[in-house]
């Protein structure tokens, strides 16, 4: 029978519960086991698409066109797996579905009452995304004490009841403040959260203890006792360098072991962890190092910088800087601040490649182009990603081909030269104010141009050949075949996730090209409209994408236009 393993969170939000989760997934797929996990989020927003990133953190992506929560990216880039979008269940969600239902007469007359309905629909949810794994790792958002996670503690308690205590293990993330003013280690609030955690009927069978230091054993034997379980379980996770450290770390005190004998049952395999430990060896002391100028504008929220905001791309470029043994030092720089000096550009000429990431809206974007063209004409490593990739042609035919007015219709509907824009079927919809209907969300195939820059790291890499085998997946699901498109016979073909409602407008593709432009790859729509995928210049570095390949990128497995990218800027740095 499947294993369920609830982590849930005390004291305080952005105590690190998802690296956890994903950390125990890892060790539990190191001893020969199949995992998945799944994120449970209390919010009544049905999912994350609407949430402001400097808000809630990036939004995260899956193939089959989920906007979820960003801890599953954390999950897929520990567990090297996808994750499909029914393993982020919001209250939202829940409550729609039990409503739709009622409406429907589904319930035969019957009172719909929160118990049952809620959490038998919770549970319904939860045995699905398990999808007949060994272990089914679920997180539940926010912290103990909450209100909004009083249905979901319900419904874990009873699925408990259900499937028996013996396949069901409870793990707290607690942290353990040290005061400045004392320096002294405070275990009171992790017994506040053993104590509101226990109002639910449950009680832990593991606390991960988080701190700036390790658990000392005073601090231990207080837990211990006032927990009421054997030291052993009282586990201790200091504060690290890197994230990926984090399983290493939990193996030094037998957490796989430990879990394994709680479920009795035993290792299927010998854990190998060189091949990790090498990786986790070069993030934290690389032989060299390059600098990279991430210009964006979801940085600031009041007095605070918040990287969250495209925390995938630091993670791409992490495992692109792992696999080739080089730390990469991440600058954020606000776009906003090159419209008020226009001359403060030249700034970038301190980095060794320049980002820019995707984003809505018209801030910042005159800046992001003033960036754009320094890169260019400068010949410093350059990658587009999604609104970056819109960005540079339109940057590309205002200074190259000399359309002075070039914009896209996003930030100026009436421009005379709509670079980017959305197309006519997408419009009708928009016409209706159906927002939703308008964005390629997911993994979308793009039919590659042969000898381009783009083409030859997909194959350098050994992403070409995985694209093609779940290309042959996708074709046999009906329901997410739709985004093969139209395909071309000998044509290599590879898969980005994406997330945006503008395109490159095909009426001016063939004047970007003549002027030197390379698109490198397109996606062909069922109605044969070429949707422009990839740009290139030939003889630099200066790559973009209408996707986002950093959804894809995992340590060890690094995506390859960031691999490219790095290993450009390290040239670039000499």
């Amino acid at each position: 029978m499947t294993k369920f393993i609830v982590v849930a969170g005390g004291v305080m939000s952005g105590v690190g519960k998802g690296v956890t989760t994903a950390s125990i997934g890892k060790i539990l797929q190191e001893h020969g086991y199949t995992v998945t996990a799944i994120k449970i989020d209390p919010y009544l927003n049905y999912d994350a698409g609407t949430l402001r990133p400097t808000e809630h953190g990036e939004v995260w992506v899956t193939d089959d066109g989920g906007e979820i929560d960003q801890d599953l990216g954390t999950y897929e880039r520990f567990l090297n797996l996808e994750i499909p979008k029914r393993n982020n269940i919001t209250t939202g969600q829940v409550y729609k579905t039990v409503i739709d239902r009622e409406r429907q007469g589904e319930y035969l007359g019957q009172t719909v009452q929160f118990i049952p309905h809620i959490p038998d629909e919770i549970k319904k949810r939860i045995k699905e995304a398990s999808d007949h794994n060994d272990f089914v790792l679920v997180e539940v958002g926010g912290t103990i004490g909450d209100y909004e996670n009083i249905p979901f503690l319900f419904a874990l308690k009873s699925l408990e009841r259900d499937i028996g205590t013996e396949n069901l293990s409870y793990v707290l993330v607690t942290y353990l403040p040290i005061p400045s003013h004392i320096e002294e280690m405070k275990t009171k609030p992790t017994q506040q959260a053993i104590r509101l955690l226990s109002e639910s009927g449950i009680f832990p069978d593991f606390i991960i203890c988080r701190a700036k230091r390790p658990l000392d054993s005073v601090r231990k034997k207080k837990i211990e006792t006032y927990a009421n379980i054997i030291s052993e379980h009282v586990i201790s996770e200091p504060d690290i360098e890197s994230v990926y450290q984090i399983p290493l770390d939990l193996e030094k005190e037998r957490f796989g072991e430990k879990i394994l004998k709680e479920f009795k049952m035993k290792s299927k395999k010998s854990p190998q962890w060189s091949e990790w430990k090498k990786l986790v060896e070069n993030i934290l002391n690389p032989k060299k190092t390059v600098k990279i100028a991430i210009v964006g504008k979801y940085i600031d929220i009041g007095d605070y910088n918040l990287a969250d905001s495209y925390i995938s791309i630091n993670q791409a470029l992490l495992h692109a800087g792992a696999s080739l043994n080089t730390g990469v030092e991440i600058n954020w720089l606000d776009s906003k601040k090159f419209e008020d000096n226009k001359k403060s550009v030249a700034e970038l000429k301190n980095y060794d490649g320049v980002i820019v990431p995707g984003g809505f809206g018209g801030s910042g974007v005159e800046g992001k182009i003033t960036a754009i063209n320094y890169a260019r004409i400068n010949k410093i490593p350059y990658l587009g990603l999604c609104y970056g990739l819109q960005m540079a042609a339109i940057e590309f035919a205002r200074n190259v081909c000399n359309l002075k007015d070039a914009h896209t219709t996003e930030i100026a509907p009436k421009t005379k030269v709509p670079i980017i824009d959305v197309q006519p079927t997408q419009r009708k919809i928009l016409e209706k104010s159906m927002y939703g209907g308008t964005m390629r969300l997911g993994a979308y195939a793009a039919i590659m141009k042969d000898k381009s820059q783009v083409l030859k790291l997909y194959q350098d890499t050994g992403r070409l050949k995985e694209d093609t085998k779940k290309l042959n997946e996708l074709m046999k699901d009906k329901k997410q075949a739709f985004r093969i498109g139209i395909l071309e016979k000998n044509k290599k073909i590879v898969l980005e996730r994406h997330r945006h409602r503008y395109e490159v407008n095909p009426d001016y593709v063939d004047l970007l090209e003549k002027n030197g432009l390379i698109f490198s790859g397109y996606y062909m729509r069922a109605d044969h409209t070429p949707l422009m995928e990839y740009i290139e210049l030939p003889g630099q570095s200066f790559r973009g994408t209408q996707g986002h390949p950093e959804f894809k990128s995992r340590l060890g497995n690094p995506s390859p236009l960031f691999y490219g990218f790095v290993r450009d800027a390290l040239k670039y740095s000499k």
